[in-house]
């Protein structure tokens, strides 16, 4: 899998993402999937990246607190998340982990202009159970096959109109069990060796140092203006799965 050629960029990545994450409490195997598969295929990125999402999950739910408030009545969200998990991951293991990528900028982009297009998502608040199922099941599997969870998790947030703390801790306690569980299917599979241990560990023990330190900012940030970074974030991203499936045409 050539996961000792490139350290210092595997280490830059993480460390920048963790960044990332450590700001706006989010966002860490969502900037280091495409930027690690731009120097390594994606079923690599995404197992180096067990390690150190795991660490990065338990530190943000442990420092955010209030957990009656978020994962008291979310947690079904995180349980649903856990079988879509299993499932993408078994695709992972099986498909080519591209064929994934233009369905998933489809479902951003679709999202980001559902208003002018005329496509509401009313009926989400409306049913709330049945909805966490579904954006809980669909985000495992986007977790499992592309490693982000995250477009499905905030389409959800958004239209309950869940609190930034909340949406904190019920992400990460999202990608925690996903990413749980995506370590055992590998793992059943043979592919998390003790290679990929010695390579993540270390990057794994960064991530979370660096993200401490930017936690600092979290608290600076407005509710607002945290919504409107999560819109962005979701541009960028839609963006570069186009890129890179245009790039995987080529």
């Amino acid at each position: 899998m050539g996961l000792s050629i490139f350290p210092f960029i595997y280490a830059l990545i993480i460390g920048l993402a963790a960044v990332v994450h450590g700001a706006v409490g989010i966002g860490f195997p969502m900037v280091a999937t495409p930027l690690l598969a731009m120097v390594t295929d994606v079923k690599t990125a995404v197992l180096i990246l067990v390690l150190p999402t795991v660490f990065i999950n338990t530190a943000n739910i442990i420092k955010g607190g209030r957990w009656e408030k978020s994962i008291a009545r979310h947690w079904p969200l995180a349980l649903y998340g856990m079988a879509g998990s299993f499932m993408g991951t078994r695709l992972l293991v099986t498909l080519p982990p591209e064929l994934f990528r233009p369905l998933l900028a489809g479902v951003i982009i679709l999202y980001l202009n559902s208003h002018r297009l005329g496509l509401g998502f009313s009926w989400i608040p409306a049913r709330p159970r049945l909805a966490a199922a579904v954006f809980g099941i669909f985000a495992g599997i986007l977790g499992g096959t592309v490693n982000v969870m995250l477009p499905a998790l905030v389409i959800f947030a958004l239209e309950i109109k869940m609190d930034k703390t909340a949406m904190i801790q019920v992400f990460n306690l999202c990608f925690l069990t996903g990413k749980l569980v995506q370590g055992a299917v590998f793992m059943s599979a043979g592919l998390y060796t003790q290679e990929v241990v010695t390579t993540s560990f270390p990057l794994a023990v960064l991530a979370l140092a660096l993200m401490a330190g930017a936690m600092s900012l979290r608290d600076r940030i407005q509710e607002e203006t945290y919504r409107k970074w999560l819109r962005i974030l979701l541009w960028v991203m839609a963006s570069v799965l186009v890129i890179q499936f245009g790039k995987h045409l080529a």
